[in-house]
C-alpha cells in the first residue's frame, strides 16, 4: 500500500488536501522498480486546472502503455502547501507513488501560459532540482518542456535541459529508447543530450550560441555541435485516427475546471485568423474518422460516470462530420442524459438546432467571438465573420429561446482606431436591438448581453509577430473609453462588460515574443516572491517590475516596437511548417484589409503542404 508523502496533520491543515493524495479513478499503477524509466508529467499550476489539460491525459495514456515507463503526475502546490513544504524540507513528490521527483529519469512540464513561468521554478525548486540546467548532474532528472510555449522557448531556455517540438506522438518514444541506450552506459549527462538533439524535434539550447547587435536584435543562432540542428522540425502527428488517445480517462475526486470527458475531434484549423498562433502552429487540420469517435465516445464515457462530454477543436464546424457525430451521440446515449458540449462553434441552423436539444435554454447562454467590433477590423485580423452573419445568428438564437449572449473582442489589434473600439459597444448593442424586434409576448424576459475584451498579445508564428503591442497605458484608455461608450448605448441596461487586466497583458506580451535575456528576469521575479501569476490574488505587478529593473531589461524593448520584415526572430530556429515568408504576405495583408480565404476554399500557399496530410491532401483523394 502506498505511503503518503504529507502526514494526516499536514492534510487536514491545508485547503483541498484531494490535490495530493493521488488515488483518482483510472489512475495507473506500477511498481516502480519493475520499470527502466520514470516519467513524471507536470502541469505548473494548482490540480484542477491540470487535471483539465487534454494533452497531459494524452501522453500519460501514452507512456503507460509501455511496460518499462511509469508515467506519474505532478502540480504546483497552492501557496498553503507551498510554505509548509519549505518550512518542514518536504520534497515534492508525484501523485502515483507519492515518491520525490527528484528521483524520476523525467520531468516533463508542459507550458500552456506565459504566466506559469514562476511556477516552472518553484516545481524544480520544491524537487531540489537545480534551476539552471547547466547546473544538474546525472543525478538529476532531465527537464522537457512541450505545449504552445515551448515554439518560443528562449524566455525560459536557461531552466530546461529540452524541449520537444511538436505533437507528442510521433518522436516521444525514439527518445526514450534512447534514454535506455544512454543508461546502460557510463556515459555522462552531456552524452545524452547530445544523443538527444539529434532526434527530430527535440532542442536543447545549451547547444546553441545566441549574439546580438547593438540595438539589442538577435544576430545570430547558431548551434555548437554536431547534433543540434540548424533548424527544429515541428513533430506531427499524420493520421488521427491511428494514434494514441486515452479510453479511461482519469477522474479526480475534487471538482476540476473542465470535469468532463473531453473528446478531440480534429486537430489543427483552416481559419487562418491572423492572431492565431494555435491556428498557425497546428496546421494543418487534421479530423478524426467517425468510427474512431464514436469508439472513444462509448468507452470514454462508460470508464469515468461523467454525463457530459466535449467535442474539442479550434473549430468544431470546419469537422466535415459534426452532424453525423452529434446526432449519433444523441440518440446513443438519449436514455442517460448526457449533456454534448460544443465549443468553439459557428453559430448556424445546425448549430442552434442541436443545442436547443441538448440544453436547458433557460439556464444557458450562447457564446459569439467577433473578435472585432467593426468590419473593417475583422478583415484586418482574417476573422471571416460578417456583422450580417452576426445579428443572423444571433436572432436564430433569440427566436430559438435564448435571451443570454456572451461576446469575446480583443482590443489593441494592429490598425485599431477609437472608431474600431466603439465599434464594439455599437455592435453589443446592434445584437440587443435584434432581441426587442420580438413581440413582447414571444420574448424570454430582457436579453443579457456579456460583452468580453482581453488585451491583444502579438505571438510568435502569427502575421502579427511583427506588430507593436498597446502599452497598458494605451489599453487601459481604450477600455475606458469603450466603457463610456457601452453606456451610451440604448440597451447599456442590458450590457455587461468585462475586461482583462492590461498589467498581466504587457508581461505576456513580453514573454511571448522574449529572448534569453529574459531568463534572468524570471528567475529574480520568483525570488522576489512571484508564483501564480495567473491568479489575480497572488500577481504582484510590482516584484516583476523590480526584476525588470535589478536585471537592466527593458520591457518596451519587447512591446512597443514594429519589426523589420528581415530580423531574426528568436523562435526563427524553430521550422512549423508555414513560412515566414507567408506570414509577413499575410502581415501586408492585415495593413491592406485584404480577406485570405480558408483552406478549404482555397491554398493560400502557407507552406503546411510538406507535411502531406490533412486538408493539404484533402483534394488530391
Amino acid at each position: 500500500m502506498r505511503k503518503l508523502a504529507l502526514s494526516d496533520e499536514i492534510l487536514l491543515s491545508i485547503e483541498k488536501p484531494a490535490r495530493y493524495i493521488g488515488g483518482e479513478i483510472n489512475m495507473v499503477v506500477k511498481n516502480p522498480k519493475d520499470v527502466a524509466i520514470r516519467f513524471c508529467m507536470c502541469f505548473p499550476d494548482v490540480y484542477e486546472i491540470g487535471m483539465s489539460h487534454l494533452g497531459i491525459q494524452i501522453l500519460y495514456d501514452m507512456f503507460n502503455k509501455r511496460d518499462d515507463i511509469y508515467c506519474e503526475r505532478v502540480y504546483s502546490p497552492w501557496p498553503d502547501l507551498d510554505s509548509i513544504m519549505r518550512r518542514d524540507n518536504i520534497p515534492l513528490f508525484a501523485l502515483e507513488s507519492q515518491q520525490p521527483v527528484k528521483d524520476f529519469d523525467f520531468l516533463g512540464i508542459t507550458l500552456q501560459y506565459e504566466m506559469c513561468y514562476t511556477n516552472i521554478l518553484q516545481i524544480l525548486d520544491l524537487s531540489g532540482i537545480a534551476l539552471n540546467a547547466k547546473d544538474r548532474t546525472n543525478a538529476d532528472p532531465f527537464v522537457i518542456g512541450g505545449g504552445p510555449c515551448a515554439y518560443n522557448p528562449e524566455p525560459i531556455a536557461d531552466f530546461f535541459d529540452m524541449f520537444y517540438i511538436g505533437e507528442g506522438e510521433t518522436a516521444y518514444y525514439k527518445l526514450m529508447d534512447k534514454y535506455k541506450e544512454w543508461k546502460s552506459s557510463e556515459k555522462d549527462r552531456l552524452d545524452f543530450l547530445k544523443m538527444a538533439a539529434a532526434i527530430p524535434g527535440i532542442y536543447v539550447p545549451q547547444f546553441y550560441n545566441v549574439s546580438y547587435n547593438e540595438d539589442g536584435t538577435l544576430k545570430e543562432f547558431n548551434p555548437t555541435v554536431y547534433e543540434a540542428a540548424k533548424t527544429v522540425v515541428k513533430q506531427v502527428e499524420l493520421d488521427m485516427s491511428e494514434t494514441y488517445y486515452p479510453q479511461k480517462p482519469l477522474v479526480p475526486y475534487i471538482k476540476a475546471t473542465q470535469d468532463r470527458v473531453v473528446l478531440e475531434i480534429q486537430r489543427g484549423c483552416i481559419r487562418g485568423c491572423r492572431f492565431c498562433q494555435a491556428g498557425m502552429i497546428y496546421r494543418p487540420i487534421r479530423p478524426r474518422s467517425l468510427d474512431f469517435l464514436k469508439k472513444h465516445a462509448k468507452t470514454m464515457l462508460k470508464a469515468t460516470g461523467y454525463n457530459e462530454i466535449t467535442l474539442s477543436s479550434l473549430s468544431s464546424s470546419d469537422y466535415k462530420e459534426l452532424p453525423e457525430l452529434v446526432y449519433w451521440l444523441m440518440d446513443e446515449f438519449k436514455d442517460k442524459k448526457i449533456n454534448i458540449a460544443l465549443p468553439s462553434l459557428r453559430i448556424d441552423a445546425f448549430a442552434l438546432d442541436v443545442m436547443s436539444k441538448i440544453q436547458d435554454v433557460r439556464k444557458s447562454s450562447l457564446t459569439f467571438a467577433p473578435e472585432a467590433g467593426t468590419q473593417r477590423m475583422r478583415n484586418v485580423i482574417n476573422k471571416g465573420l460578417s456583422e450580417e452573419e452576426i445579428l443572423n445568428g444571433a436572432m436564430d438564437a433569440f427566436l430559438g429561446g435564448w435571451n443570454r449572449v456572451k461576446l469575446y473582442f480583443m482590443l489593441g489589434l494592429p490598425g485599431e482606431t477609437y472608431d474600431d473600439v466603439e465599434g464594439i459597444a455599437i455592435l453589443s448593442d446592434k445584437i440587443a436591438r435584434e432581441y426587442y424586434t420580438i413581440p413582447k409576448e414571444k420574448r424570454n424576459g430582457r436579453v443579457n448581453i456579456v460583452t468580453s475584451t482581453s488585451i491583444f498579445v502579438p505571438k510568435p508564428f502569427t502575421p502579427f509577430q511583427w506588430a507593436p503591442m498597446d502599452t497598458k497605458e494605451e489599453a487601459a484608455k481604450k477600455r475606458d473609453f469603450l466603457l463610456s461608450k457601452v453606456r451610451e448605448q440604448l440597451n447599456a441596461r442590458s450590457i455587461k462588460y468585462n475586461c482583462h487586466d492590461e498589467d498581466v497583458s504587457e508581461l505576456e506580451g513580453v514573454f511571448a515574443r522574449g529572448d534569453r535575456k529574459l531568463c534572468s528576469v524570471i528567475r529574480q521575479a520568483y525570488e522576489n516572491g512571484c508564483m501564480f501569476d495567473a491568479w489575480t490574488e497572488y500577481f504582484c505587478y510590482d516584484k516583476w517590475i523590480d526584476a525588470f529593473k535589478d536585471k537592466n531589461v527593458d520591457m518596451e524593448f519587447y512591446i512597443r516596437r514594429e519589426r523589420e520584415e528581415d530580423e531574426i526572430f528568436p523562435w526563427d530556429f524553430i521550422d512549423i511548417g508555414v513560412t515566414k515568408e507567408f506570414m509577413f504576405k499575410e502581415y501586408l495583408n492585415s495593413k491592406a484589409e485584404i480577406v485570405t480565404p480558408n483552406c478549404r476554399e482555397k491554398c493560400a500557399g502557407c507552406g503546411a503542404a510538406k507535411f502531406n496530410c490533412g486538408v493539404c491532401v484533402e483534394k488530391r483523394n
